[in-house]
């Protein structure tokens, strides 16, 4: 149980400094328009996924997420 909340406390701590949409170094992603192409977003995907199906499956379930980003994708809603 605390390895979950310790995984999702990292993943936003990810969300709030690197995300390309969110996080603080947003300026370091010059072609972002500050939104995901995805809704919602593959952090928050992750998050609920560990939630809801617990670490292992939660984040291999991320990861797929993560992959299926590309930057030829169009906008869509994709709930775990």
């Amino acid at each position: 149980m605390q390895s979950k909340k310790l995984l999702i406390h990292l993943i936003k701590i990810y969300q709030k400094v690197f995300s390309p949409d969110r996080g603080i170094l947003r300026w370091v992603y010059p072609n972002n328009k500050g939104q995901c192409r995805m809704y919602p977003s593959c952090s928050e995907y992750m998050i609920i996924s560990i939630e809801k199906y617990g670490i292992f499956r939660g984040v291999w379930r991320g990861a797929l997420r993560i992959f299926r980003c590309n930057p030829f994708q169009k906008k869509f809603v994709d709930i775990p």
